[in-house]
This record gives structure tokens, sequence and C-alpha cells, in this order.
């Protein structure tokens, strides 16, 4: 037996597996391409990218050929039938005991001593063997189903015990022991070949299947079926070349509606798992906990004193349990991650000497309403990353266009999914304990009372349309809340303390007494003239205002660039750090403008200004 799956994950009840078997010829006959491919496959997955170098020849190719295939029964599963093979085991009956694994590594004597001992003859033992699974589909399930489908074959065959050796390095032994599986006494030694120290494991059929006898029942009843359907290629069939163009009206249509991941704990993830949904598990817990180590106490470098820590941690609990599995539908992936607390105190901990702690736990206790996804995702993804923020309103009514990509974080997948869906995305994907409330109509008379309700420790406004600049500050006025805007021309930063000022005139006064209801309806040179008002005409760089002539001629929207637009996120996420945590920083107008910052008379170690 060689396990391969994590051996105290979550396991599913029902995978979803495609099998085939097929019993291997007598010995002494010809075993065929069929069994040459089985043992290909099942030596290149033990060599494990080198950690047992005895499963490669010198001349690059794997071998693991031996005798006990003959007459034994070989399970092969796919993810689907015209699928790759990802996992291996093999039976084998009474029949061929004189060759059992078990009985090499015990010796003749010792091997019958035991069966006598334990009340057995040699004609009621099967063995099982050569689990291997593919490292794409180790924590899928696929090891557990694997292993309960042996030991109901084995079962629907008459065995009254099964008996097989078993690794211990990566806790293979205690994996067999949730399927009934005891280690014998005495048993365990190191085994070169494996690189690890093996012992043999006894079952018997009259005790049941251990915690996984409902499956192993089910197995044995389906068993006659799978070995009636035959064997199949071990490899899949090429497709045909074809020279029309393939449809494809049988591929799945992207996901562009989810955007929340769902948080499960450990006892919830074997349906996960059984579903076929997930398509990754990325499993780093370990890591998680050492960092976690170090975090909390620095200056602990030594490695026994680290793991010691990280079983105190851990309280007892096998890793798998510990922490949260997020679970993110629209990518198909699993994550495993830290609790809460722990999670954060570990994601922040480069931000100290910066931001200390107890801020961080000021900063996280905030929620910010972000209008405006394409500078605003800039910012957005800023404060996810800073830890500025652990709950979040965000509003867009926009779908994520090729031309977006010059300066918005995204991939071509990503290509019509709108821009609030795909800003909470990326943000879960940084922090799944975020809260995170979206507008996919973005702001509008008829969502901006929903969205400002149950208030808001800040506002960042990024959104083209006047009505909505206007409308959005009224709101925040009225609130006290402060709103903060990068214009991404110049690195211009507006800032207006609504939290202190309830009085002060929206825009600084730009637009004199203006009202959202007067925005409703404006012409294009009307909405022109009024943005050039607010961005302060006799201020914006010279390639802005040559754009506003060239607009719907030459331009088909404003001219941004993704350094303006990095600027504008870090520009915004400072002055919010500095508000939310009662800084300095007052309602004005700033500019950190790029041209004028790396002007050579700037450069102090040519004399010129710090």
């Amino acid at each position: 037996m060689t396990p391969l799956n994590h051996p105290g994950a979550p396991a599913p009840e029902t995978p979803d597996w495609h099998v085939t078997a097929f019993r291997g010829p007598g010995p002494g006959e010809d075993g065929g391409p069929l069994l040459d491919a089985v043992r290909a496959l099942r030596a290149r997955i033990l060599f494990d990218h080198g950690r047992r170098p005895a499963f490669r020849r010198a001349d690059g190719t794997h071998a693991d050929d031996q005798d006990l295939d003959f007459g034994a029964w070989h399970f092969i599963a796919r993810r689907s039938p015209g699928g790759p093979p990802l996992g291996y085991i093999r039976l084998s009956t009474p029949d061929t005991g004189a060759l059992f694994q078990s009985r090499d590594f015990l010796g003749d004597e010792h091997y019958e001593e035991l069966l006598a001992a334990e009340g057995f003859g040699a004609a009621d033992v099967f063995e099982h063997s050569r689990l291997v699974v593919e490292h794409r589909a180790r924590k899928l399930g696929l090891g557990l189903h694997l292993n309960a489908l042996a030991i109901g074959a084995a079962h629907h065959l008459g065995a009254r015990a099964m008996i097989g050796t078993s690794g211990t390095k990566d806790g293979q032994d205690r994996f067999h022991e949730r399927f009934g599986f005891r280690p014998v006494r005495g048993t365990r030694r190191y085994v070169p070949q494996y690189t690890e120290d093996v012992v043999i494991m006894l079952h018997r059929v009259a005790d049941g299947g251990g915690r996984h006898h409902d499956l192993i029942t089910r197995l044995r009843d389906e068993f006659p079926v799978i070995a009636a359907a035959g064997s199949a290629p071990l490899l899949p069939v090429p497709p045909v070349r074809r020279a029309a163009p393939v449809t494809l009206t049988g591929a799945a249509a992207p996901d562009r509606e989810t955007w929340r991941p769902v948080l499960h704990s450990a006892s919830d993830v074997g349906a996960l798992l059984a579903s076929g949904n997930v398509r990754e598990v990325h499993d780093t817990i370990d890591d998680q906990l050492t960092e976690l180590v170090r975090s909390r106490e620095p200056a602990c470098r030594d490695a026994h004193e680290i793991e010691r820590r990280k079983r105190e941690q851990l309280a007892g609990a096998e890793p798998w349990e510990y922490g949260t599995w997020a679970w993110y539908p629209w990518s198909g992936r699993l994550v495993h991650v830290l609790p809460r607390e722990e999670f954060r105190l570990v994601r922040t901990d480069r931000n100290r000497g910066r931001i200390e702690r107890p801020d961080q736990r000021r900063l996280f206790g905030k929620r910010i309403g972000v209008i405006g996804l394409s500078v605003g995702n800039s910012a957005a993804l800023t404060f996810a990353l800073e830890g500025i923020g652990g709950a979040f309103k965000l509003a867009d009514f926009d779908g994520f266009g090729l031309s977006n990509l010059n300066r918005l974080r995204g991939g071509l997948h990503d290509l019509g999914v709108n821009k609030a869906v795909l800003s909470a995305r990326q943000m879960y994907e940084i922090d799944p304990y975020l809260d995170i409330e979206i507008e996919r109509a973005g702001l509008t008379p008829e969502t901006i009372e929903r969205f400002f309700a149950g208030g808001l420790d800040l506002l960042v406004e990024e959104c083209d349309t006047p009505w909505v600049k206007i409308a959005a500050r009224e709101y925040a006025r009225d609130l006290g809340i402060p709103v903060v805007m990068d214009c991404n021309d110049r690195g211009m930063l507006d800032v207006e303390r609504f939290d202190r000022e309830p009085d002060r005139p929206l825009l600084h006064g730009l637009l004199g007494d203006v009202k959202s209801i007067d925005l409703l309806e404006l012409n294009s040179q009307a909405r022109t003239e009024l943005i050039l008002a607010m961005v302060d005409a006799g201020r914006i760089s010279p390639e802005l205002a040559a754009s506003f002539g060239e607009l719907g001629r030459t331009l088909s929207s404003w001219p941004q660039l993704a350094s303006g637009v990095a600027l504008g996120g870090a520009l915004c996420g400072e002055a919010a750090r500095r508000i939310l945590l009662g800084r300095p920083c007052e309602s004005g107008r700033f500019y950190t403008d790029l041209e004028q910052q790396l002007h050579p008379s700037r450069n102090v170690y040519a004399g010129g200004a710090e």
C-alpha cells in the first residue's frame, strides 16, 4: 500500500470517478501492452520527482515490474471515461499468496506465524498494494475511493482478512486505520526502496470498514459491474484533427456572476470535493502556521521550537481540520487558510513598523464605499492589501472590456465581467474574510439610498458621471462621511472632510451651489464643461486639456495610464489610512505630479531640491 492522499484529509462520501478494472494474466503468460503501461504509470508516480530513485532505470525510463502483477486485479481511475489515468491500485488474491509483498517483507516463517496467531489460513487473506495517485488528484478523494474499492472488491470475492505493507512517512498507516486496518506490532522497519519506515497492516472483514464502512459496502456491490465492463486503454485516444473549425456550443460558459467565496469547515469539505466542482486544492496550512509562530515571536528561529509551538497551536487537531477552507466558485479553487484573526495577523505582519497591530485592528473594523471600479479598482485592491477596511460596498454598472486592460488589473478571461464583481473577486482572493456588498447597476437614483444604508466610514468616488459625483457627495455630507477622489491626472488627490466640516461646499465650491437633480440630463457639451470645472481646468496637464476637444472624434474616451491609476490607488490608500486613524489629513486638493517629481531639477544627487 502506498496511499498518497493527505492522511487526515476530509473525504468525499460519494466521489465521482470513472474506474476500469482487469484481471492480470496468469504467471508465465504474456502481460501485454496494458500491463506494461500500468507498471510504467505506477513507477513514474512512485518515483515522485526523485524521492524514490529506485523506480527509475539508468536510461530514464520508469520501472515497477513485479511478478505479483500476474493474476491480480488492477484498477485504474480517471475523472471521465476518456480522460488520462489519475490513480491506480492492485488487489491480489490468495492464488498468488506466495508472492504477497507482506510475505516478502516478513519472510515466510514470520508471515505464516502472524496469520496463525490471527486465526486465518492463507486461503482467507487478500492483499492490496501499489495505491498511487497523481499529484493533481491527491486531495480530491481519489486515494480514498480506490482504497475503498479494493477493500470492497476483496469483500465481494470472499476475503476474511486483508493484509498489506504501509509507509509511515506521510501518515499512510493512519490513512489505512480509517478503513479498519490496524498496524501489527513489531513489524515496523526502514525500507530503502521507499526511503521510509514500513509497517504491516491487517484488516478483519468481520470487523467492518472503520470510518468508511458505508463507502466500502457500496463499492463492494458495484465491483461486479466494474469488473464486467472490462479494461480500457490506459492512455486516451488522441483526437482526430479536423480541417473545419471546432464548434464550441458544448463548452461551459464562463461564470460572470459569482463574486463571494464560500467558507467551509473541514467537516464540510468532503461533500464539496465529491461534487466534482473543485478544480484545484491549495493547502499550505503548515507553512502558514510556521509564519504565525514567527510573526508572534520573531526571535524564534529554532526549527524544533517552531514545530513545538505549531503543535501547541493545533491543540490536538489535525492540520487539515484547522482553520477555514475557502471555496472560490468562479475559479474552482479550494484554499486552506488560518482562522480569521490569525490569518490577518500573519497577512499584515509586514505592515508593522508602519501600521502597528492596534491600528491594524482599528482599520479592519472600518466600512468603505467605492464608486467607479476602474481607477477605484486600484484603490480597492490597495485597501485590501494593506488591511484598510474589513467591509466594503462597491458600485459600478460597467463591464470589464478589452480597452480597460491598459490600466485595470484583470485577465482576458475576465472580459465581460462587471467591474464591481471583478473587484470583489480580486479582494476576496486576497482576504476571504472580508465583507463585501456590490451594486452591479452602479449608483443611480434607485440604488443610492441602498448604497449608503448602514453607514460608511469613508467614500472613494471615482465615477465619470457628473450626477453620481454630486449626488454621492450630497449623501456623504448629510451623513458626515469623508470623501477622497483621485483624478488620474498629475497625481491629483481630492479630500473632503465632511466628517469634520458638515457645511463644506461640494468639490470645494468649484461648481457653485449645483444640485444633483440638475445634472440628470446633460448634453455632451454641458457635461464636458462641468467636468472641466470639477477638475479645475487651469491646473490639468496639457495632455488632458488637449484631449477634451478630441473626445468622440479621434479619442474614444479619457486618456488614462496604468502608472497613473496605480499612483491614484496609493494616494487614496495613504489618505484613507490617515483619515480612518485620526492622523493629519485636511480637506483640499493635492498634486503628486510625476512629471515634476522626475524633473532633473529634483535629482538630489545633482544638487536638486529634496
